[in-house]
């Protein structure tokens, strides 16, 4: 059996958590990540068979029944990960509908998941349904985004477009937008309902006052998502004191349409 320390989607994870940190995303302990792992790619590593202990995971997902997951754990420091994998980071299988984690690898000072679980496997159950080949959730406080949501309206149509307008690369790289929900108290299975909703129609969604999640078909695909919608909403609070003589126009936006053949989400261009 293979080194598990060798396993790509560890070291995928190792190097996105040290990245996000090193961004400034990721302070203390805040953020967290899952990824849905091919259960050939886990036997390669670790013996299925052996489960080291069961955890509740506190709500019921019965499609993702059997799935394993690579997932950071609550408390630990995303900067930490890279020097203790095993203490920071954790490998679960789900069973009995999904309410129970079996846990495969990791967590070896007796943690556990990330408090966030219960929104990251909603997001997961919504975003397999839009695109079977999702397998990443990721949530972070990226600091421009979260300073736009305190000036900002919070009508979904009105954010977006905003961003769309920060960076001519935004629409060809989130044309689905990004949707917004009010401020809610984290770590519950509401909050986490609410953004799996949000989830079926876009692959970013905005916790105002508090951060944002992200979903994608891998590690850097997500990663990428987050890091362009940061980098339009920092060009905005660099310029929202300051009268706007140039902007990109619907019109433009057509064009990129066009251009790298995305469609726009619907009712958002004039």
């Amino acid at each position: 059996m293979k080194d598990i320390m060798t396993a790509p989607f560890l070291i995928d994870m190792i190097r996105t958590t040290t990245n996000m940190y090193n961004h400034g995303w990721d302070e203390r302990n805040g953020g967290n990540i899952s990824v849905l792992l091919d259960e050939g790619d886990v036997s390669a590593y670790l013996d299925t068979n052996t489960v080291l202990r069961t955890i509740p995971t506190g709500f019921s997902a019965p499609e993702l029944d059997g799935k394993y997951f690579l997932v950071t754990g609550t408390g630990k420091y995303f900067k930490n990960a890279q020097y203790d994998p095993e203490n920071n980071l954790g490998i679960v299988r789900l069973k009995d509908g999904g309410e129970t984690a079996e846990l495969l690898w990791g967590y070896k000072d007796g943690g556990r998941f990330t408090s966030e679980f219960p929104a990251h496997m909603m997001s997961h159950v919504a975003r397999l349904k839009v695109d079977s080949e999702n397998r990443v959730v990721m949530h972070c406080h990226p600091a421009n985004l979260l300073a736009m949501t305190f000036v900002h309206m919070l009508d979904e149509r009105e954010f977006t477009r905003t961003l769309w307008q920060m960076c001519t690369e935004c629409i060809v790289v989130f044309p689905d937008g990004v949707n917004v929900l009010p401020w809610m108290l984290c770590g519950t299975n509401e909050i986490g309902e609410a953004t799996a909703e949000k989830m079926k129609t876009a692959r970013l969604v905005v916790w105002s006052l508090h951060g944002i999640y992200g979903a994608g078909r891998d590690l850097d695909e997500t990663f990428g998502l987050i890091e362009t919608a940061e980098k339009a909403a920092e060009i905005y609070m660099k310029i929202a004191h300051l009268p706007r003589i140039n902007t990109i126009t619907d019109s433009m936006m057509h064009e990129l349409e066009e251009r790298f053949g995305v469609k726009a989400r619907e009712g958002y261009l004039d």
